[in-house]
């Protein structure tokens, strides 16, 4: 009960970033085209800075073991994801059927759940929750840059493997003088990735979104049946196990659609409403699920 009730008060915190966000829209002080350079910002500089300052922690066997866990169940849950939404979607032949596979599969995690990783667990949490981006960032950039694109990308691929624990494995110092702008760095993550959130949300009609009875199947897969998947799927294997690992694998996994949907619907010349839709209103449900998704978590 206490996770449930850390992990609402933190969605909470988030969403009124989220609400700072979509004011400063409205209000002209950020424009909609600011969006896309505060991503770069965001995506690589700051959320390197914050999992190379996550590593920044004393080497243990069990934190090791737990790291390693962290990789296979990473592998587990988006593969359960993957096959159920394919498993849904195999007779989906229709302009959406490529954004609804991708944002069903591939959660917020960067932007939604690292906040909450850190807040609710710290940096050993963040060291976990590195080992899922590694997994998530490898089958984005190559499964799910296949389905939007119809080609992989094995440039990002290879950049993507630059987030791998090597840091804590190898037990590379960093010199206080570099820790300090690193951890400062890093704890931009939070209020710019909820900013950026709530951009997404200004630029998007809420009133047609919330009327929208794909948007909401989108939804009901990402943010109930994948998650419901795979929690069942971790009592039934016994995989609770691993403790921190596994909450950290799970939350993320309950996550929303990733932002970057909105993106590459943009780029290759997808359904733009609805990828942008299915962004904001799974993050927007993610203010009841995700407590939810914890509160099981503490019951497990």
């Amino acid at each position: 009960m206490e996770l449930a009730l850390i992990c609402a008060q933190q969605v909470i915190v988030l969403f009124l970033l989220i609400g700072v966000g979509t004011l400063a829209v409205k209000t002209g002080v950020l424009k909609l085209e600011h969006k896309q350079p505060l991503s770069n910002l965001l995506v690589n500089i700051v959320v390197p800075a914050m999992i190379v300052n996550s590593y920044q922690m004393e080497f243990s066997l069990e934190i090791l073991r737990n790291l390693l866990a962290a990789f296979g169940l990473s592998i587990l849950t988006i593969a359960l994801g993957t096959v159920l939404t394919l498993a849904l979607t195999a007779r989906r032949k229709n302009s959406r059927t490529a954004i609804f596979r991708f944002a069903s599969i591939f959660s917020n995690a960067a932007y939604m759940g690292f906040p909450l990783i850190s807040a609710l667990f710290g940096s050993e949490g963040l060291l976990y929750a590195s080992a899922y981006v590694t997994v998530f960032n490898v089958l984005l950039w190559t499964l799910g840059y296949s389905m939007v694109s119809g080609s992989s990308d094995p440039k990002a691929v290879v950049k993507s493997l630059a987030h791998t624990p090597a840091i804590y494995l190898l037990q590379i110092p960093i010199p206080a003088l570099l820790a300090q702008p690193i951890s400062l760095l890093g704890a931009m993550n939070t209020p710019l990735s909820m900013l950026i959130t709530g951009m997404l949300i200004a630029a998007g009609d809420l009133k047609s979104i919330v009327c929208s009875r794909p948007i909401w199947k989108l939804a009901a897969v990402r943010m109930l049946v994948i998650p419901a998947l795979c929690l069942g799927a971790f009592a039934l294997l016994g995989l609770f196990r691993f403790g921190m690992a596994a909450q950290v694998v799970l939350l993320l996994e309950c996550c929303p659609a990733a932002a970057i949907t909105s993106v590459f619907a943009v780029q290759f010349g997808h359904d733009e409403q609805f990828a942008a839709g299915c962004v904001v209103l799974t993050t927007l449900l993610s203010i009841l699920t995700l407590p939810l998704c914890a509160l099981v978590l503490t019951m497990a």
